[in-house]
Parts: structure tokens; sequence; C-alpha cells
């Protein structure tokens, strides 16, 4: 006999996973492909030769916990796309925005046009996979 919270958490982890697959994708792009000579040319040094896989899974872990959170499940009880663009936009804003400008206000060398780029793909980022990951849970939930 299923137990009524084992249809519950299929439902949450299909959304964290629809959301999660799209923002990591999306970063794996961008950080691997667009932006990575940039990262190279605007920190040299600093950077480590590959990254490091706990810090690096934590973040991603804890990063779509907020999207799901924050962004897709208020969009997903009101059925609104627009919703989850704008709340995962503004959560983008405000993680990226943290990060970026604390470093910027502490921390020798970081720069000022990496951080206003950082902060715009943060938001960018954010607010594209919370409005998939809508998309993508809204059509899976009937089946669910």
């Amino acid at each position: 006999m299923r137990s009524q919270r084992e249809p519950a958490m299929t439902k949450y982890l299909s959304i964290y996973f629809a959301t999660g697959i799209v923002f990591w994708l999306l970063d794996f792009i961008w950080l691997g492909f667009v932006i990575k000579d940039f990262y190279v040319r605007e920190f040299g040094d600093m950077l480590l030769p590959s990254p490091l896989p706990t810090p690096a899974v934590a973040f991603y872990v804890l990063y779509v916990i907020g999207i799901v959170v924050f962004a897709v499940m208020p969009a997903l009880a009101s059925d609104s796309w627009l919703k989850a663009l704008a709340m995962g936009a503004l959560l983008g804003l405000m993680a990226y925005g943290t990060y970026d400008l604390s470093n910027l206000a502490t921390l020798k060398g970081w720069s000022t046009r990496f951080a206003m780029i950082d902060i715009a793909w943060g938001t960018s980022a954010t607010a594209i996979a919370a409005t998939l990951g809508f998309w993508i849970s809204r059509a899976a939930l009937p089946r669910l």
C-alpha cells in the first residue's frame, strides 16, 4: 500500500529535476563555453585548474531548491508562467547580486565588469530555468 506522501514526493522530485536539469545545462554552456575565456582573462591565477566538485554540487542542489520553492511552486499554484519568470528573475538578481556585490565590496581584483555580467547572467538563467521548469512540470503534473 502506497502512502499518500509518495505521490507528493514524486511530484516535488519531478519539479526539482526538471528545473535543475534546465539550470545545470544553461550554466554548463555558459561557464564551459560562452564565458570561459573571459573568466580566465579577469581572474587568471585566482582560478583553480578545475572546480572543486563538492562545493559545486552543493551550490546546484541548494540553488535549485530555491528556484523551485520561490519561483516554480508559486507559479504552478497560480498557473502563471509569468510569475515563474518574474520570481525567477528576482531570485537570480538577489542571489547573484548578493554574491557579486559582496565580492566587489570586499575582494581585491573583483571586476565591476565581471560583477555586472554575472548578475545579468544569474538573473537571466534563473528566470529561464524557473519558466522552463514551470512549463515542463505543468505538462507532466497531470500524469503524476
